[in-house]
């Protein structure tokens, strides 16, 4: 479930040869420091499958800012409202200035409303089940990257997820 849950966002390519599965936080100042680097790969290399998965642990605001970011993805809009909760410089960041970085994303606020209604047990599921997966695996915080059969507890730049994916591809494993 952790590499093909189907209500999870998925970006890249994805018959991908290698699968990241992300694990982050929108107040993970690791993550934010990484997103970019990762964005990056995935785009250049044209071969990486990511699966995302918010993990929100840090602060109530974490759990508002992921709530809004799978909600978005009803329409469309995960990555967007990815890249921007992302974007925020800082920790702790507080609902209101996650909700100005939503809005400037693009996405449709009266259908995200709409949508954190109609499906706010599904979003509320996934997020269980995201934790529930980041227990089992013992993960101790935010972000984690498998990649491939690779754990990386770690605030990666772009040659590092580089060379993490050239060894999951040496190992020959896609998972």
């Amino acid at each position: 479930m952790i590499l093909n849950d189907p209500a999870a966002p998925v970006a890249g390519n994805p018959k991908g040869d290698v699968t990241i599965v992300a694990f982050l936080d929108y107040n993970c100042p690791f993550c934010k420091k990484s997103a970019p680097s990762l964005e990056k790969l995935v785009k250049t290399d044209g071969k990486i499958r990511l699966v995302y998965k918010d993990w929100p642990i840090l602060t109530d605001a974490s759990l508002y800012g992921a709530r809004l970011a799978l909600a978005a993805k009803y329409q469309g809009k995960y990555g967007a409202v990815h890249d921007a909760l992302m974007g925020i410089p800082g920790r702790k960041i507080p609902e209101d200035k996650m909700l100005d970085a939503v809005k400037a994303s693009g996405v449709d606020m009266a259908r995200l409303d709409a949508d954190l209604k109609a499906h706010g047990s599904e979003i509320t599921a996934l997020i269980e089940r995201n934790k529930a997966q980041a227990e089992g695996l013992r993960l101790a915080g935010t972000p984690v990257y498998l990649v491939g059969p690779l754990f990386v507890a770690a605030a990666l730049d772009y040659e590092q997820f580089k060379q993490a994916v050239a060894q999951a591809r040496l190992r020959g494993d896609k998972s």
